[in-house]
């Protein structure tokens, strides 16, 4: 089973990928795959190089309880050098295994948008996208041209604010911020901006985790504090001036700074979905 919150389990038909954009700067299965490689497991003898998986294509048909099933966590589907053909055996897997729900999420919206037509969707096929801020909204308007059945955003890892976006058509967020080696922290309005902008226009919201970065609780160190600027900014720590929109967060692991935001954990899936 998967630890990732919002999953059940994860399948991998495909590995490794490349960067495309800041969310990809610190990628968890980067890590992981050299980590794999140096282990000798054979689906990583590539190390983070793409490479396809026939043996691994029908593994969820062995899976007899219903899950919700995250498609490459170890990749991007809809990376460039997947062939169209590969993409298809995948869908065609999904459409046969119809008594899981699969998830899959991708940075390539242009090439995803290209090329949504020549699909044939499942029903049980949730197609979604990653934004890290709002210079990756457009991903969103891409994503809206796809006859998926349930459309969906990452707003994670957030390393900047997303003051406006259209979620008409969209039917689910998850929100988070960054963590791991080298994480950035993230504002806690920004999720909070993020929670509203879903109230108002109907996406069921799911708040993922703070990452390694949260709220520090009273009593913190000084020194152990970093004050970070609306926009991101990180202040230097012999600045001392004030400034009303800024949030002091202080490094934790994730594991110890939580999922809880204003005091309660937010846990929406699209509507039907458990």
């Amino acid at each position: 089973m998967s630890e990732i919150e919002w999953t059940d389990e994860t399948w991998n038909p495909v590995t490794g990928c490349t960067q495309i954009s800041p969310g990809c700067e610190n990628c968890y299965a980067l890590r992981m795959s050299h980590r794999l490689q140096a282990m000798g497991v054979d689906n990583y003898r590539n190390g983070f190089e793409l490479t396809t998986h026939d043996h691994v294509l029908e593994k969820p048909l062995s899976w007899k309880k219903p899950r919700k099933v995250f498609v490459n966590s170890m990749s991007d589907l809809f990376h460039r050098d997947v062939p169209v053909e590969f993409i298809e055996r995948v869908l065609d897997v999904c459409r046969r295994a119809h008594w899981h729900q699969f998830q899959i999420l991708t940075k390539r919206t242009q090439r995803l948008a290209r090329e949504a037509d020549r699909f044939d969707w499942p029903d049980n096929v949730w197609m979604g996208t990653s934004v890290e801020s709002q210079d990756y909204t457009f991903r969103v308007d891409h994503l809206r041209q796809v006859p998926a059945a349930v459309r969906f955003i990452s707003f994670e890892p957030l390393i900047g604010p997303v003051d406006r976006v259209d979620l008409s058509g969209i039917d689910w967020a998850i929100v988070g911020g960054e963590s791991g080696p080298g994480s950035r922290p993230s504002h806690p309005d920004w999720f909070r901006k993020l929670r509203k902008l879903c109230e108002k226009q109907g996406t069921a919201f799911f708040f993922k985790q703070y990452g390694d970065y949260a709220p520090a609780p009273e009593g913190t160190e000084e020194k152990k504090i970093v004050k970070i600027g609306r926009q991101g900014d990180v202040r230097d720590r012999d600045d001392k001036k004030p400034r009303k929109t800024d949030a002091a967060v202080v490094r934790m692991g994730k594991g110890n700074a939580g999922r809880t935001l204003d005091g309660q954990t937010w846990d929406a899936y699209p509507e039907g979905v458990s």
